[in-house]
């Protein structure tokens, strides 16, 4: 049964890999989800229903995260889900996962590549976050998804990894603007994890399964779930002093 405590979280991508590990991990942990896909409708019921099983609410609503233009209806439909599902008028956790990745060395990505990482990755974050925070209540909280390779540097990921340096800094940032309102803002940056993100690459290719393990202080890839229950960590009661940092989740990845 909802309570007027009952914290609601709204996860982007959360039809399949990071986004459905870090929406179900923050159902067990007590909250209620509004998980958005792009085009995986039937994924996006199956964890809506997965996540009811777990005795908590969920809603899936459709966006685009490259096309800000239908943001500000986004927010609306947010807003009317709100009201429908739990007779409120904010919620409490945004977590910006969605996302998609380019490999393509420095002399052959494309304008065209390069526009869309941006859409999606910088501008869709920058401007979806200022869209919902009117709807984010004071003292929640925002999670957004970087990467390792901001800390160390692979070939072909030289625009995809730029994006999300941008990413890292507008948090600081987003942290300090918000933090008046009690608004705590953090990222969190995967190492290689083993879900279909780029291909599938790091699950599917054996030998960059090895290497990656082979890199890895803890002897392995790394699993959605050791992403989703970082995101839980991160918004539970117990990280309520954590701001404005990068917690890198790789398994000590390159050191």
């Amino acid at each position: 049964m909802t309570t007027p405590s009952t914290p609601i979280a709204l996860v982007t991508g959360a039809s399949r890999g990071l986004g459905k590990s870090t929406a179900l991990h923050l159902a067990r942990q007590g909250q209620d989800i509004i998980l958005t896909y792009q085009s995986q409708q039937a994924q996006a019921s199956a964890t809506v229903a997965q996540i009811e099983a777990l005795g908590r609410k969920a809603v899936a609503l459709r966006l685009d995260v490259a096309d800000s233009s239908r943001f500000a209806d986004f927010a609306e439909q947010v807003r009317t889900a709100l009201e429908t599902h739990w007779q409120r008028a904010t919620f409490d956790v945004l977590v910006n996962n969605a996302g998609n990745g380019t490999h393509a060395s420095l002399m052959d990505t494309t304008e065209a590549q390069f526009d869309a990482l941006v859409n999606v990755h910088f501008k869709g974050v920058f401007f979806l976050t200022q869209k919902l925070l009117p709807l984010l209540a004071d003292g929640g909280r925002i999670v957004n998804v970087s990467t390792g390779l901001t800390r160390f540097a692979l070939p072909g990921y030289s625009a995809y990894a730029s994006m999300k340096g941008a990413v890292e800094v507008m948090t600081r940032y987003m942290a300090k603007e918000l933090g008046p309102r009690g608004i705590a803002v953090n990222t969190v940056a995967p190492g290689a994890i083993a879900t279909d993100f780029g291909g599938g690459a790091v699950r599917d290719n054996a030998a960059l399964n090895v290497f990656v393990a082979s890199q890895t202080a803890l002897g392995r890839v790394g699993e959605a779930d050791d992403i989703g229950a970082m995101v839980a960590a991160l918004v539970g009661p117990g990280s309520r002093w954590v701001n404005a940092q990068r917690i890198e989740v790789s398994g000590g990845m390159f050191v």
